[in-house]
Formats: C-alpha cells, sequence, structure tokens
C-alpha cells in the first residue's frame, strides 16, 4: 500500500536535505518530482496540480527553523497537505439515526460490496457493539445471495433473503424484518451495476428513497486508481453518497484512488480492505496514511492492533516476570502466539518507522508457524527449565514438531541471548532506581531490611 509513492518521495525530499534555505529552485526543482511521483502512482491530474500548488506557495520563502533542517520542513508541509487531500479527520460510520440505521452498499460489479457487507456488519458488531443484520439484495449476480449467506454464517450474522425476487421491496421488507427482530443495524448488499446503466441506476435510487438509509457507501476497487476516481463520480452525481470504501488496498501500490476521491467528490474514505479476511478491516484514518506515505510507519495503529489481543493483567504479570528474571519459554510461546493474532509479520513490520526501507517481503511467515510447533512439543517442565533439554529430548521434540535438532539449538540459543538482554534492562533499571531513591540502595539490603523489621514488629 503506497509503497511506489513512497519510494518516489524518499528520494525527492533526499535533495533537500542539508540546505540552509528552501529557494525557489530547489523547491521547484523537488516539486517536479513530486508531481511525476503523483501521477505515476495514478493520482487524478487536478488533485496533483492543486497539491504541488499549495505545498509551493506554503514552502517559499521560509526560513529554516532551529533544529529543523529543510528536508524536515517541507516533509511536515507535505505531510499536512496530505492529510488536507485526503480529508483531514476519520469519518465514523454514522448510526445516531432512529433504529434500525441503513447502511446500503453500492458499486461496479466485482468492487467487492458482499464481503465490504460482511466485514462491515462484523465491524460494528465487535467494534460498535451493534446487533447488524445482512440483506441480500443483490438478485442479479449467480450466487451473490449464497456468498452472502456463507458470510453471514462464518461471522454470525443473521441473513435476510427472499430468492430472486425484486430488490427494492426486498430492501423495504428486510427494514421490517430488522425493526421487527431488534436489530439496530441493516446493511442491504445490492448488486453491482455500471454507471451508464440507467435501469440498474433507476433502482439504487427507488431503494433509497423506499428505506433512506443513514449512509450509503460507495465501494471502489483501489486497483483500478484512477477509473475508480471517475467512476465515483459518476455515481455520486445519482445518489449522493455519503461514504466510500476502498478495497484491495493491502494490493495496490500506488494509492492514487486514496488520494483522489475525498478531493473529487467531496465525501470522505470511511473503510479500507487490507486483507481477504472479514476482520482485516479499517478506518480510514488520513493522518496515519499520511505517515504511511512518507515512510514514518504509523505506531498508533500498531498500538491498537496489540491492544485488540492483549490482555492487560497478562501484559502486568509478564513485566513482573521479566523484572524478577523469570522470563521462560512458556512465556515466550505466549508472546508468539499473541504476535500472530496481530496479524502478519511483514503488515506489522511496516507499521514500524523506518522498517518500510528494510526488505520486509523476505520475511517468512512459516518461520513462526515452525517456532511455535517446536515449543509446542515441549512439555511444560521442559518450557519452563529448558536445561533439562538433552539429546533424546530434542530428538523427540524435533520429531513431534517436524523440525530438526539444529532448529532447537537455534531458538534455544535466540532465547537466552532475549533472556540476557532482559536481564541487562532489569539490571539497568533497578540500578536507576535505586539512585532516585539514594545512593545506598541495593534490592537485596533492602529486601533483608524488610524481613529484620518483621521479624521486630512479631
Amino acid at each position: 500500500m503506497f509503497s511506489q509513492l513512497t519510494d518516489s518521495l524518499e528520494s525527492t525530499l533526499k535533495n533537500l536535505r542539508g540546505q540552509g534555505k528552501l529557494t525557489e529552485d530547489n523547491v521547484a526543482q523537488s516539486l517536479r518530482e513530486v508531481r511525476r511521483a503523483f501521477l505515476a502512482a495514478d493520482v487524478n491530474f487536478s488533485v496533483t496540480r492543486d497539491f504541488v500548488q499549495s505545498v509551493k506557495e506554503k514552502v517559499l520563502g521560509q526560513e529554516v527553523l532551529l533544529s529543523v533542517t529543510p528536508g524536515q520542513q517541507i516533509v511536515k508541509i507535505i505531510h499536512d497537505e496530505l492529510v488536507d487531500i485526503m480529508g483531514g479527520e476519520v469519518q465514523e460510520p454514522k448510526l445516531t439515526g432512529a433504529p434500525p440505521v441503513g447502511i446500503m452498499m453500492c458499486g461496479l460489479q466485482g468492487s467487492g460490496k458482499t464481503t465490504f457487507a460482511g466485514k462491515i456488519s462484523l465491524y460494528l458488531r465487535t467494534k460498535r457493539k451493534k446487533n447488524p443484520l445482512l440483506v441480500a439484495a443483490d438478485v442479479y449476480r449467480p450466487a451473490a445471495i449464497k456468498q452472502l449467506q456463507v458470510l453471514g454464517k462464518s461471522i454470525q450474522i443473521p441473513v435476510y433473503e427472499e430468492g430472486q425476487g425484486d430488490p427494492v421491496q426486498i430492501i423495504k421488507n428486510g427494514y421490517e424484518y430488522a425493526k421487527a427482530n431488534g436489530h439496530d443495524v441493516v446493511i442491504y448488499d445490492t448488486a453491482g451495476r455500471l454507471q451508464i446503466d440507467d435501469e440498474l441506476m433507476n433502482e439504487l435510487e427507488a431503494a433509497r428513497k423506499a428505506v433512506n438509509p443513514e449512509e450509503i457507501f460507495f465501494v471502489a476497487d483501489a486497483m483500478i486508481g484512477q477509473e475508480a476516481v471517475n467512476v465515483a463520480e459518476a455515481f455520486y452525481e445519482r445518489l449522493n453518497f455519503t461514504g466510500v470504501c476502498l478495497s484491495k488496498m493491502d494490493g495496490d501500490s500506488r494509492g492514487g484512488a486514496a488520494l483522489s476521491i475525498k478531493k473529487i467528490t467531496g465525501q470522505p474514505v470511511v473503510f479500507v480492505g487490507v486483507g481477504e479476511k472479514l476482520n482485516e478491516l479499517e478506518l480510514f484514518y488520513p493522518d496515519r496514511m499520511a505517515n504511511r506515505i512518507l515512510g514514518m510507519g504509523d505506531v498508533v495503529s500498531l498500538v491498537e492492533k496489540a491492544q485488540e489481543v492483549i490482555d492487560e493483567k497478562d501484559a502486568k504479570n509478564l513485566t513482573k516476570r521479566i523484572m524478577n528474571n523469570q522470563f521462560d519459554l512458556n512465556d515466550f510461546l505466549n508472546q508468539l502466539r499473541t504476535i500472530k493474532k496481530m496479524g502478519s509479520m511483514r503488515d506489522l513490520l511496516k507499521l514500524i518507522p523506518g522498517m518500510n526501507k528494510l526488505p520486509v517481503e523476505d520475511v517468512d511467515e512459516k518461520e513462526l508457524v515452525h517456532i511455535e510447533a517446536l515449543l509446542s512439543s515441549m512439555t511444560i517442565k521442559e518450557r519452563t527449565n529448558p536445561r533439562i533439554l538433552n539429546g533424546s529430548r530434542r530428538k523427540r521434540i524435533a520429531d513431534g514438531s517436524g523440525t530438526s535438532v539444529q532448529k532447537i539449538n537455534q531458538v534455544l540459543k535466540q532465547y537466552e541471548e532475549m533472556k540476557n538482554m532482559m536481564r541487562k534492562m532489569t539490571g539497568t533499571m533497578q540500578k536507576e532506581q535505586g539512585q532516585r531513591i539514594g545512593s545506598n540502595f541495593h534490592p537485596k539490603k533492602v529486601k533483608r531490611k524488610r524481613r529484620k523489621n518483621k521479624r521486630r514488629r512479631r
């Protein structure tokens, strides 16, 4: 996502580093490269032109601030402009109307509307604590209704369907069913259509008038780049949709649709699909996307992913074990499983500032699977005390996990290195704590003093 644009912008901004002032000449040269990078990323021409002009007006003549290089200064300006053209602030789906609140999905055939309907319903149930209903109103595409039923069953969300009937009437009946059965959100999966197909567009307009949904989401395939913007513009003229969902963002290295669609239609990008799984859906944060485009990573998203899978009580217990030098292979295995829940290692590394420059594509996801299998083949006693792992035990573990004794030795070596590093960190922290309390502070002395005072009280 945005990797092509990120690479181009990073090489362009290097030219401005080390100069004492942002002059018209060096700015003009750099902005020409920015323009080329945007157009190569399939950003709309008028959006590119306005972006470059706005950056130029804000940059020229600015004195370089103390401790700030020209490169840093122009990066800040470009960052702010990127945030602006992508919508400024995150837009949550509006769910404030009288229940059931309606969300209608529309877009071209094959853009991912049905999958997005499932993703949004799962998001609303898990993140917003709603009780959604899916309505199968795509009566034209073969197996569309069956696809929605399968998706709904996989995430335990009910699907209302009437088979191959009148889609407008199905949407009306679906609304009444949601109202009668206590669903506070109803999501209508409509058929894909071309923007030039008047009959099908009229059908969508009739459906909108029938149930007056709170949100109408246009689903655009990010992979088609500039064409997604043109289609969105045509749909907006007929439907006045309220937000955009970009599918297949994980497969688009350019990002032209994400950078153009808000500026052209005036409607924000609300959701982006970042994978094939139903839980791989993210709210669109313009500031975070700007950070990713400029190679700054996205630490906030990384922390949020961690918070979703890490239990606060477990985290405190792990911290205590590390401080007491009790970190063992059981903890190692638990942390490995936690990382797997957060997503692929490649995606996580890209969220860390500076990691975009490393060849994260070379990361072998199977390596974690092999290590987990290896650790799972050990007994609890062996993971608690790895010193008892003699030759015969290692052979048994290798056979049980489908690995080798050499692999076991490698993992144990990594574990010992990690444990030594934690021991050094713990020692440093205790030393700093002792200096704050007093120069004569020593953890063992404090413990002895506490025991002595306890005996006196007795």
